[in-house]
């Protein structure tokens, strides 16, 4: 994949389609359009290279998100893996209905026992331990319907904007609901974005000195939820600069368009929209994951680009022909 980035980011700076996996529609005309003005000198509308700000949603924006967010089928597996020591989720929901494979069951328990589950899996254990635990996930573990590494289900065309915004001198940040934690292990390896610049959800973490080396621990407590009116105080405190192009998929995404679009300045919105049920999936407004209701209602007269996959997309993964 890092060989893939550095092809990627070679094909933008040289050729003249810095977009080539998504066909020519208005949506690739708008995205050119706007980056061409912000970073042309001779532009009224330039944009100094030190505000060139963009901020990328995560799940179902730069990777596929279905059956449920990839993250939580993480969560499953490691519970699967703790449970000989704790003999007492045999007959604990959720944590029965996740050993039975009955993840439907699991998914419809309330959300504090979901994410009390979340919390168990991901805390008690330091950082070091906690990216090797990840990393073994994600080089091994298989997608039901693809057969594809999770990882492996990114989108080829948003890693050709990720790398043209760069190569455009952007700063690309992820900012997700998902686990910072978790999103840092792949992040660099997969979009070019390295840990510093990944927004999440956070949990909170103690120092402590093991056997004579420091570490850091991370506990059962939520310091950050980066989700709808999270994301733009994440953005706050871990960027420190308002964007000024955004992409999400979601209406989890709606408050970071909102305050990436309603600064001063040219600014840019943008949600994918799953519209193609052959290459990938099909879902917006009644959907369990990545529900899209007040995106499709407001963005259009926000000024917000609605990505339609099945048309705007020549391709989706990297490793699949279309």
């Amino acid at each position: 994949m890092k060989y893939l980035i550095a092809v990627l980011f070679c094909a933008v700076a040289l050729c003249a389609d810095p977009l080539p996996s998504w066909n020519k529609t208005d949506s690739k005309k708008q995205i050119i359009g706007f980056v061409e003005k912000v970073t042309d000198p001779k532009s009224p509308d330039f944009v100094p290279r030190d505000e060139r700000i963009a901020v990328f949603d995560n799940d179902g924006t730069l990777w596929s998100e279905r059956p449920v967010y990839f993250q939580l089928i993480f969560i499953f597996d490691q519970i699967k893996k703790m449970a000989p020591d704790h003999p007492e989720w045999q007959t604990q929901e959720p944590y029965a209905s996740v050993l039975k494979g009955d993840y439907k069951s699991a998914l419809s328990a309330k959300e504090e026992a979901l994410v009390e589950m979340a919390l168990v899996a991901h805390s008690n254990m330091t950082g070091a331990e906690f990216k090797q635990a990840a990393r073994a996930w994600l080089d091994s573990a298989e997608h039901p319907k693809t057969g594809m590494l999770y990882k492996e289900m990114v989108f080829q065309p948003m890693l050709e904007l990720l790398a043209y915004l760069r190569a455009k001198g952007f700063k690309t940040f992820i900012v997700s609901g998902g686990g910072v934690d978790f999103i840092r292990v792949f992040a660099e390896e997969t979009y070019g974005i390295p840990p510093e610049q990944v927004v999440g959800t956070t949990l909170k973490a103690k120092y402590e000195v093991r056997d004579g080396k420091g570490v850091l621990v991370k506990e059962p407590e939520i310091a950050l939820i980066d989700d709808k009116a999270g994301k733009p105080v994440g953005i706050y405190q871990f960027i420190g600069r308002r964007p000024i192009f955004a992409a999400g998929n979601s209406d989890g995404d709606f408050e970071m368009l909102e305050y990436t679009t309603t600064g001063e300045g040219p600014r840019f919105g943008m949600l994918v929209h799953h519209n193609d049920s052959q290459r990938e999936w099909a879902y917006d407004r009644e959907s369990h994951v990545g529900q899209l209701n007040r995106g499709l209602d407001e963005g259009p007269d926000r000024g917000w680009l609605i990505v339609d996959m099945k048309n705007d997309w020549a391709k989706i993964y990297p490793s699949v022909a279309d």
